[in-house]
């Protein structure tokens, strides 16, 4: 048992089993409906989101029967899949992979095969088709060479001076946008660079005044859409008016836009992380919680495909329902028996939760026996200021955050942070819940200001990590590695480095 402070045990809820570590995917629809391809993607853009998803899947079927094989693809890449129930999946997942596979896009044929990772209803052949199908994608992807699509030739050689920052002001992203707005403005006037600010409302306008309006104010580049579906609107696009670093990321496996740039707080970023710490630490055979929603469901699917491309096995995974207590969700990851954990396939856990919830874990563990069981978790669990007497029931728990969030783990202190200056201010200024964001602002200013010159992108140690651009125009983060020591976040060194233990 661990020495500190354990919370009272909960009692049992319903947890939902993700089962198997073969991924599960879809098939050709067999029915052609007497209506008009067209006529159905007209009515769907009239509909509500779920319904629109089932009538665009039958548009998309339809011009597949047709022959109409890009158009099918467009409009099977264009449906929200987890708005599908678990028939139409398997359908849309069948369907789209077929297309992707023909048009050579593996990219699409993986999001397509992601269905894997879900129980779902499937037959055998479907099963097997579609494993078939993201093998080829994988390896069509290994084949590539690591070139970069995205360019920006209008910038080449010159520097940023005039960014418009494409913002809601108004609905239910207006608080993300106004604090990562406020740390833009606090780093501009900080930095005094002669870089000139102009806001827009992106509430008031679509994507294309918005772009309108941006090049009226003659910006050289835009910040934003913050919205996912915009974002996702875009990346659909072959090219956008004006260089753009979006806030988010789309829902596609990949960004087919020029000119456009993606970055943003990503929780799958972070679960691959810690999927390749955890082979990379020697664990081969992983047990998963994830909340049962579809945030947990999509980063407990990163976790998964990353390890399993890396040779790794998901051995057991729960969804558990964060309002209902600990004990049940535990004792299914953990194979409880009576009132033990049986280890035998499992060597390590992956948790994906909020501190309350979080914090509850590994005292249930204790409980059951498997006080020594590595937890590798994401930033998710901690809160972002010292709590050491509620921590400490997180003690020995591995996670990442950002380097302005665990200063003395990261970079050995807080005077060696990047952006330094920015830091002090906006740490004196911001709620502790909103301060990532904040991080978040600083880092999409200056990744802005560099967009003159895209190699200087890769490496750039910024306050949310060490950012690096993929191919597509996607920037990825890499974090710092802290471990919960007397309710405290400290560091872990790299592995085989110093005789560090693991």
């Amino acid at each position: 048992m661990k020495q500190s402070l354990r919370g009272l045990l909960a009692t049992a809820f319903m947890a939902l089993l993700i089962t198997g570590c073969a991924m599960q995917p879809p098939s050709v629809v067999d029915r052609v409906p007497d209506q008009d391809a067209g006529r159905l993607l007209s009515q769907a853009e009239q509909q509500a989101p779920d319904q629109a998803a089932r009538t665009r899947l039958e548009a998309a079927n339809i011009l597949a029967r047709q022959g109409q094989r890009e158009n099918a693809f467009e409009a099977a890449n264009s449906i929200d899949e987890a708005l599908l129930n678990d028939t139409d999946r398997v359908r849309w997942a069948m369907l789209f992979s077929e297309l992707a596979r023909g048009l050579d896009d593996p990219r699409a044929v993986l999001r397509a095969t992601q269905v894997l990772n879900d129980e779902l209803p499937m037959q055998a052949n479907q099963q097997q088709t579609l494993a078939e199908r993201q093998q080829w994608a994988q390896q069509a992807l290994d084949q590539q060479p690591d070139q970069l699509q995205v360019t920006l030739p209008e910038l080449d050689g010159t520097e940023v001076r005039r960014i418009a920052v494409a913002l809601p002001e108004s609905g239910p992203l207006s608080s993300v946008a106004n604090t990562i707005a406020t740390a833009m403005r606090r780093h501009n006037e900080i930095s005094a660079d002669g870089v000139q600010l102009t806001f827009i409302d992106a509430a008031q306008y679509s994507l294309d005044e918005l772009y309108s309006r941006a090049q009226q104010m003659n910006a050289q580049l835009m910040i934003g859409p913050l919205d996912k579906d915009q974002v996702t609107q875009l990346e659909q696009r072959d090219s956008v008016p004006l260089p753009t670093l979006a806030l988010n990321y789309g829902s596609g496996a990949s960004n087919q836009a020029q000119r456009l740039l993606q970055y943003g707080l990503s929780a799958e970023d972070e679960a691959r992380q810690a999927a390749r710490r955890a082979y990379q630490d020697g664990h081969r055979q992983m047990s998963l919680m994830v909340p049962d929603n579809d945030w947990g469901r999509r980063v407990g699917e990163a976790f998964w495909n990353e390890y399993q491309r890396l040779g790794g096995e998901v051995t057991n995974a729960v969804r558990y329902n964060p309002s209902s207590p600990v004990s049940n969700a535990v004792q299914t990851a953990l194979n409880v028996s009576g009132e033990r954990a049986r280890l035998g396939n499992i060597d390590a856990l992956f948790l994906l939760a909020l501190p309350d919830y979080a914090r509850q874990v590994p005292p249930t563990m204790d409980y059951y026996y498997a006080p020594d069981l590595p937890i590798y978790a994401t930033s998710h669990l901690h809160e972002g200021r010292l709590q050491t007497r509620l921590d400490q029931d997180l003690n020995d728990v591995m996670f990442i955050d950002i380097p302005w969030q665990i200063p003395d783990a990261a970079v050995g202190g807080e005077e060696v942070l990047p952006y330094y200056s920015t830091y002090q201010q906006l740490r004196d200024e911001a709620d502790a819940s909103m301060f990532r964001l904040m991080a978040m602002g600083v880092d999409a200013y200056e990744l802005a200001k560099r967009m003159s010159d895209l190699s200087g992108l890769n490496g750039l140690n910024g306050s949310t990590g060490t950012l690096s651009l993929s191919n597509d125009g996607r920037i990825h983060r890499e974090l710092p590695w802290a471990k919960f020591q007397n309710g405290t976040p400290s560091p872990i060194l790299i592995p085989g480095l110093l005789g560090d233990e693991q």
